[in-house]
């Protein structure tokens, strides 16, 4: 099955409260809306942050704006004011997350072999 990039279907934007990050992914085209809901699991972003992401990685559906939010607790070292990491406000978590492989879209239709 061959895999594409995150970045190359959809943006993405992040938000911070405390030391939770909120990760909010967005396609390019609403077509590929079912396609993310399908991929982008909770469990698949949980795995591509590993244990930089201390609690469990929760995802709410936003259909009508064709959008998915990631509420990761625990994902900003101790939050803004605490944090010794360069990334306090975890901004760049919505490119690490851009980078993930996920089966390609078109995989459903294509042959198994």
């Amino acid at each position: 099955m061959s895999e594409v990039r995150l970045y190359d279907y959809a943006h993405a934007r992040a938000g911070d409260k405390g030391d939770t990050s909120i990760l909010s992914v967005f396609p390019f085209t609403d077509g590929d809306y079912p396609w993310l809901v399908r991929e982008l699991t909770a469990e698949r972003v949980q795995q591509h942050f590993g244990e930089e992401f201390q609690a469990e990685v929760r995802r709410f559906e936003v259909p009508n704006v064709q959008g998915l939010q990631f509420v990761c607790r625990q994902a900003l070292a101790g939050g803004v004011t605490t944090s010794l990491a360069l990334d306090t406000h975890g901004k760049s978590l919505s490119s690490r997350l851009l980078a993930l492989s996920l089966p390609s879209p078109n995989a459903a239709e294509a042959p198994s072999t």
